[in-house]
C-alpha cells in the first residue's frame, strides 16, 4: 500500500473515532403533514398510479426475511386478496415452518451482539432514513398497498401508513435519546452511570391487520433500542408489510436484526414461545390470543434465560357518552367518524354510545340520515367514505351480530343493517338502539361498523357514568361530549380507569404519536403507550455502573478510630 492509501485509512479512522466521541442531538421530531388527495392534486395522481400499478401487476411473490435470506417459507401457499374485491389476488406468500422459524431465531441471535454494540446514532440513522423513504419515494406505494390489501380509504391509509409510521420512527429516536440521557447522580470521588442494554435474547413482535404503522412499529421500536426481532405480520397485512421490509433493507438495516416471518402464528409461536432466548413479546391483536400467549409463557417460565417482557394492546369496547349539554353537530360527527371510519376496524372505534334523551331527540333524524348516506365501496374510488371488512371471518361475525339484533325484542336497527359478499366483504354502517344495557351491542367487541345506542334520561347521567365503567372488561378509549364543565369533570373522575385514552368533545379514535400516547388497561392490554418513552423503556435492561475515581485503601471506618 502506498503512502496516500495509509493516509486515507488514518483519516478515516480519526473520523470514526471523532464521530464516536461526539455527543450528538437528534433531529427534532415533527408530525408528518397529512396529504388531502384532493382532486387535481399531485399526490392524488401519484396514488392513483400506484393503485393501478399494484392492482394490474398480477400476484406478487411475498417472501419472508430469514436472516440474510429473502425467500418463501417452506409451508403451503397463502393467497393475499383484496377485501373490496376478494377474488382478486394481490400476492402469494408461504407459511413459515418451524424449521424456518428456528433458522430466523438463530440468524437474529447470531447478529445480536454486533447490533447491541452498534451506537445509538447508527441505529437511529437507519430508522430516520426509513421515515424519509416512507414519506418520500415510497409514500404512494405503501399507501396503495394498505388500501388494496387492508381495505383502507386514501385518508385512512395516509394517516396510518405514511404519517403515523414515519411519526413512530422519528419520535422513537427522540424518546430513545431521552432515555439514554437519564443518568443518576454521583457522589464525590464516584462516577455513577446507567448502561441501557438491550434485552438478553430476541423480541417476538406479533402485529395486526388493521394498521401498517403498528405493524412497522412493533418490531422496529425494540430494534432501535438494540434488540433483534422476530416479526410475524398478519397474513391480511402482508402486502404492505412486504413494502416496509423493502424500506428497511434500503435504509440499511443489517440482515438478521428484524426477521419477517409470513403466515399464521401457530407454527411460529410454537418455536418462539418455547425458545430459551425469548426476551420479550410486542403484541397487538385479540385479547384471547394475548392471554393465551401470556399463559404459555407462564407455563414455560422455567425454560427462559430471563423473564420475558410482555407488552400488549388488545381489544376494546369503546364508548361515547353524550351529556344533555352536548353540541348536536359535534356529537353526530364524533359518532359517525368514531364508529365507521375504516369500517369500524380500529381497536379504538366507538361501538357503544350512551346519549341523553334531550340530545337524542335533536340528533336522531340527522344521525340516521347521515349514516344511511355513507358511501361504501372499492377503495380505488376515492369518493367512498369507507370500504369492506378485512375477510370472510370478520364479515360472518358482523352479519351474525346484525341478524341477532334484528331478532331481539329489546333492540332495533334504525340505520344500515345490509350486507353483501358477492364482490367484497361489505357490511353497511349500522345503528342499533336497545333498551337493555346488557345487550351484546354494549358488551361484545364485534370489530366492525356496528354502533349500539342507549338513550338514558337526562337525570340519570351519574348513574350511566358508573354503568359505563362497570359494564365492559375493556378499557381502551372513550369520549365525553358535553359543554357543561361539571359534567365533564364527573366523567373524567368516574371513568378514570375505563379508558387509557380519554377524549373530551372528540371521537375516541385518531391518537397521534407525540401527542396522545396510545394504550389501555384491563382486558385491553398492558398500557405501555405505543409512541412514547414508556414503551421504549420496556425494551432495555439498565445496568448500573459505579466507578471509584479515588478507590478506598483501608478497611477502617471513622467510628473505629
Amino acid at each position: 500500500m502506498d503512502k496516500s492509501g495509509v493516509v486515507q485509512i488514518v483519516v478515516a479512522i480519526k473520523g470514526i473515532l471523532a464521530r464516536m466521541d461526539a455527543i450528538s442531538s437528534v433531529p427534532l421530531p415533527k408530525n408528518e403533514p397529512v396529504y388531502t388527495y384532493a382532486p387535481g392534486s399531485k399526490e392524488r395522481a401519484e396514488l392513483e398510479a400506484a393503485l393501478n400499478a399494484a392492482y394490474t401487476a398480477g400476484p406478487k411473490d411475498l417472501v419472508g426475511v430469514y436472516g440474510a435470506e429473502r425467500r418463501p417459507g417452506g409451508g403451503h401457499e397463502l393467497a393475499v386478496t383484496m377485501p373490496s374485491e376478494h377474488a382478486h389476488v394481490l400476492g402469494i406468500t408461504h407459511q413459515t415452518t418451524k424449521e424456518d422459524a428456528l433458522a430466523a431465531i438463530n440468524a437474529a441471535l447470531g447478529v445480536a451482539p454486533e447490533w447491541a454494540n452498534t451506537s445509538i446514532d447508527d441505529r437511529a440513522a437507519i430508522f430516520l432514513r426509513a421515515a424519509e423513504l416512507i414519506t418520500g419515494p415510497y409514500r404512494a406505494k405503501i399507501n396503495a398497498a394498505s388500501m388494496l390489501g387492508q381495505g383502507k380509504t386514501a385518508q385512512q391509509a395516509e394517516i396510518d401508513s405514511a404519517c403515523e409510521l414515519a411519526d413512530f420512527l422519528r419520535f422513537n429516536v427522540a424518546y430513545a435519546r431521552q432515555i439514554y440521557a437519564e443518568q443518576p447522580n454521583s457522589s464525590p470521588t464516584i462516577w455513577d452511570r446507567l448502561d441501557y442494554r438491550p434485552l438478553d435474547g430476541f423480541v417476538y413482535a406479533i402485529t395486526p391487520f388493521n394498521f401498517t404503522a403498528i405493524a412497522g412499529n412493533l418490531p422496529s421500536s425494540p430494534a432501535l433500542m438494540g434488540n433483534v426481532a422476530i416479526w410475524k405480520p398478519s397474513v391480511t397485512q402482508q402486502f404492505a408489510a412486504s413494502v416496509f421490509a423493502d424500506i428497511l433493507k434500503e435504509a440499511g438495516l443489517p440482515d438478521g436484526v428484524i426477521n419477517m416471518l409470513p403466515g399464521h402464528g401457530k407454527e411460529i409461536s410454537e418455536v418462539a414461545l418455547a425458545h430459551e432466548s425469548l426476551a420479550g413479546i410486542h403484541f397487538t391483536g385479540s385479547t384471547r390470543t394475548f392471554q393465551s400467549i401470556w399463559s404459555e409463557i407462564g407455563q414455560n417460565i422455567h425454560r427462559y434465560r430471563s423473564y420475558p417482557r410482555l407488552v400488549g394492546e388488545t381489544g376494546g369496547k369503546d364508548f361515547v357518552l353524550a351529556h344533555s349539554s352536548a353540541n348536536p353537530e359535534v356529537l353526530v360527527t364524533a359518532l359517525i367518524r368514531g364508529s365507521f371510519e375504516y369500517t369500524g376496524q380500529k381497536c379504538s372505534a366507538a361501538s357503544r354510545s350512551y346519549i341523553a334523551r334531550s340530545v337524542w331527540e335533536k340528533i336522531k333524524d340527522d344521525l340516521i340520515a347521515k349514516t344511511n348516506a355513507i358511501k361504501v365501496g372499492d377503495v380505488r374510488d376515492l369518493s367512498n367514505f369507507t370500504s369492506a371488512l378485512i375477510d370472510e371471518r370478520a364479515y360472518n361475525k358482523l352479519v351474525g351480530a346484525i341478524e341477532k339484533a334484528k331478532a331481539e325484542p329489546d333492540a332495533q336497527i334504525i340505520a344500515g343493517g345490509g350486507y353483501d359478499r358477492s364482490v367484497g366483504w361489505y357490511v353497511q354502517p349500522t345503528l342499533v338502539t336497545s333498551t337493555n344495557l346488557a345487550n351484546d351491542v354494549f358488551t361484545t367487541e364485534f370489530f366492525g361498523p356496528l354502533l349500539g345506542i342507549y338513550v338514558y334520561e337526562d337525570s340519570e347521567y351519574e348513574t350511566i357514568v358508573k354503568h359505563i365503567d362497570a359494564t365492559s372488561a375493556y378499557a381502551l378509549t372513550g369520549s365525553i361530549i358535553a359543554d357543561d364543565r361539571r359534567a365533564i369533570g364527573i366523567a373524567e373522575v368516574g371513568l378514570r380507569n375505563a379508558a387509557g385514552n380519554f377524549y373530551i368533545n372528540d371521537k375516541p379514535t385518531g391518537a397521534v404519536v407525540g401527542q396522545q400516547p396510545f394504550g389501555g388497561g384491563r382486558a385491553s392490554g398492558t398500557n405501555d403507550k405505543a409512541g412514547s418513552v414508556w414503551n421504549l423503556i420496556r425494551w432495555v435492561s439498565p445496568r448500573a455502573i459505579k466507578e471509584s475515581l479515588v478507590p478506598l485503601k483501608t478497611i477502617d471506618y471513622p467510628h473505629m478510630w
